[in-house]
């Protein structure tokens, strides 16, 4: 039973295109808004935030627990997001947590004995982790998070013949998902059997696409409920970034350095 002790969440996500902000009291979202892939998350976070909080009838001061997509993803997006949620953290003196974003997309595609979570990483390369989510909604990596290029991500996938897909990248990226199945003999499904709560062992050699996520704010609140009820809460100068790789200025300072 959902009760009044369950803490009031704002969940930012600013890591991937379009990004979203989400407001949850248990498992239940109050309101969620979805960002613009063409929109600045600087030039419309804060009147997003604004228009979440509002619609669920609460103020930046009601929030009891602030939660944050920690990447990969937009190096400028990942840094906004995760300054904000340091900002109203430190200003109303409230617990935050960070959340990988590849955990929120796997979480996303509901439980998976193995899930490839993949969003953009700019420069045709996608970010992307293998993971498993048990049926209590728990992420479990299975591989570390990387950066490749999307043939060369399902080509390290070491003969995986059954597996789940989620995540923006999969439909940025579908031809060449289709080319790669097509040439291992796999067979691809997608749709809404992708959350019947099936494993990918009930079909073996297919590679099942999850539902896209319009508001993944939603699943970096719901892990991060999860860990504060294990009592995993820091204080704002404990959130980090997880970049998985440098940033353009830090690679042109090595090849600065090479010249």
């Amino acid at each position: 039973m959902e009760t009044s002790d369950e803490p009031l969440i704002l969940s930012l996500e600013t890591t991937t295109r379009a990004g979203s902000i989400a407001l949850l009291r248990a498992s239940q979202v109050l309101s969620s808004r979805a960002g613009e892939a063409q929109v600045s998350h600087s030039t419309a976070l804060l009147e997003n935030i604004k228009a979440v909080l509002s619609e669920a009838g609460q103020q930046l001061g009601d929030v009891d627990l602030f939660a944050v997509a920690s990447g990969p993803g937009s190096f400028t997006g990942l840094r906004i997001g995760l300054a904000t949620v340091k900002a109203f953290a430190a200003m109303l003196s409230r617990p935050s947590i960070g959340v990988p974003t590849l955990h929120a997309v796997a979480l996303s595609a509901g439980p998976s004995l193995c899930t490839l979570a993949m969003i953009p990483a700019g420069r045709g390369e996608v970010f992307g982790q293998l993971l498993a989510v048990d049926i209590n909604g728990v992420p479990h990596p299975l591989e570390n998070p990387v950066h490749l290029p999307p043939v060369k991500l399902l080509a390290s996938l070491d003969g995986r013949r059954a597996l789940r897909l989620a995540g923006e990248a999969v439909s940025l990226y579908a031809d060449e998902i289709s080319a790669y199945a097509d040439a291992h003999n796999l067979s691809l499904r997608g749709g809404e059997e992708s959350r019947e709560g099936l494993t990918v062992e009930d079909l073996p050699d297919t590679w099942k696409i999850a539902p896209p996520t319009q508001a993944l704010a939603v699943y970096v609140a719901a892990e991060a409920r999860r860990l504060y009820q294990s009592g995993e809460t820091g204080s704002p100068e404990e959130l980090h970034a997880i970049y998985v790789r440098p940033s353009d200025a830090e690679l042109n300072n090595v090849e600065n350095r090479r010249d």
